[in-house]
């Protein structure tokens, strides 16, 4: 993936999230944002990272490396190496562990991870930078100084060579065909039955009764890890005469594995 820097205002007091972040003038920032690599089982490598400061300060930074799983409502947790499903925490050593970014500077940094020799399938954790709190400029209403902490994060997502399984499982498929007030939408729900992520592409194809293409559309991609379950929407905006149409409905995940489904609907006469 290509390394890129993502620049947001902070919030008061803590932010923990995986982009740059601004705190009174400063702004820090990570690159890469996330690393999906292979790696070979009992072989040491390492990840090239590169913070940079734009703002008008030195920031004084520490680093912190934790796991990334998911709860029950597929939200992310960051929790301590070693206790979450498939943790990668506990291989990486981030270098340096402590530094000073200049003021419109950047500081290279090096995580080495060391995965034991029978991992297989994917393992996931997230590389943090953090600051130490930092006035942000603000009070509180009792007259305190409001500190924040600069955090960003890059998300690291590794598969054992040779060892991945994918498989994936669809279920709940909707079809509304399109009318006056509303647009064609097909959702679906994906479930990552393997043992490694995914990221899951859903494309529509529309057909009429001669077979010629009369639509088509593409979902957002999504981020599944292994059993991790979450809905795919794809919608197209276009209008069809009335008549019976069949929808391909086409999913590509893994490595160029692709589940198809048919979807016949009817439009009606408006």
């Amino acid at each position: 993936m290509r390394n890129r820097f993502f620049w947001i205002p902070v919030l008061p007091l803590v932010l923990a999230c995986l982009l740059p972040t601004r705190v009174a003038g400063q702004s820090v920032g990570i690159a890469p944002a996330q690393v999906v690599q292979t790696f070979k089982p009992g072989v040491p490598f390492e990840i090239a990272l590169a913070a940079v400061n734009r703002g008008d300060k030195s920031v004084e930074m520490s680093v912190e490396i934790t796991d990334f799983w998911y709860d029950e409502k597929n939200e992310k947790l960051f929790s301590t190496p070693g206790t979450s499903p498939r943790s990668a925490a506990n291989w990486i050593q981030f270098v340096p562990e402590h530094f000073d970014l200049p003021a419109n500077g950047s500081q290279k940094m090096r995580a080495i991870v060391t995965p034991p020799a029978d991992a297989k399938g994917g393992y996931y954790a997230v590389l943090f930078i953090q600051s130490k709190p930092l006035d942000t400029g603000n009070k509180t209403p009792d007259g305190k100084i409001l500190l924040a902490n600069m955090r960003v994060g890059c998300l690291v997502l590794l598969t054992a060579e040779k060892t991945a399984d994918y498989k994936i499982e669809l279920s709940n498929v909707q079809v509304v065909p399109p009318s006056a007030n509303r647009e064609l939408s097909v959702s679906f729900d994906v479930a990552d039955l393997g043992n490694t992520h995914v990221f899951p592409l859903g494309r529509l194809a529309v057909l009429d009764t001669n077979r010629k293409l009369v639509a088509k559309a593409e979902s957002k991609p999504v981020r599944l890890l292994p059993g991790q379950k979450n809905t795919l929407k794809i919608d197209w905006s276009g209008k069809l005469p009335a008549g019976n149409y069949n929808g391909i409905l086409t999913i590509a995940y893994g490595e160029d594995r692709i589940e198809t489904r048919q979807l016949p609907f009817t439009v009606s006469e408006q």
